[in-house]
């Protein structure tokens, strides 16, 4: 005579608990990340009172030590123009300059004129006071 338990005990692991967590836990991240795009180059940026967050959609840096880029893509300093009227073709774009605080106002003054010449509204990035 053979004696059979009626509970038989399933031994395939289910997953759907498991995927559900990682998918809290993803929105979750995704809802307090912060959603500004950091400079591809180290810029020590100036501070300001008011600090405004912006969809960047052209960003623009130059570093103390006179390296520029457009979009984190390294560019000297006579192709910033043609960059920037590639990107700015076909739409009025917005423009952000990450300009480090020890670079000489010329250079700010030059490529925001070159982004006011192909009508992008500029910003200046700054960091708020602390």
């Amino acid at each position: 005579m053979a004696l059979q338990s009626k509970n038989k005990i399933e031994s395939a692991f289910s997953m759907s608990s498991m995927t559900d967590i990682i998918f809290l836990l993803l929105i979750f991240f995704m809802l307090t990340s912060s959603f500004i795009t950091p400079s591809g180059l180290p810029v020590n940026l100036p501070s300001s009172e008011t600090a405004d967050i912006i969809m960047q959609e052209v960003t623009v840096s130059v570093t103390k030590d006179l390296r520029f880029s457009v979009n984190d893509r390294r560019v000297e300093r006579s192709e910033i123009k043609n960059e920037l009227t590639a990107l700015l073709k076909d739409k009025d774009g917005h423009v952000v300059l990450h300009i480090d605080k020890e670079v000489p106002v010329e250079y700010l003054v030059e490529i925001g004129g070159i982004a006011a010449v192909l009508q992008a509204n500029v910003s200046i990035a700054t960091k708020p006071f602390k």
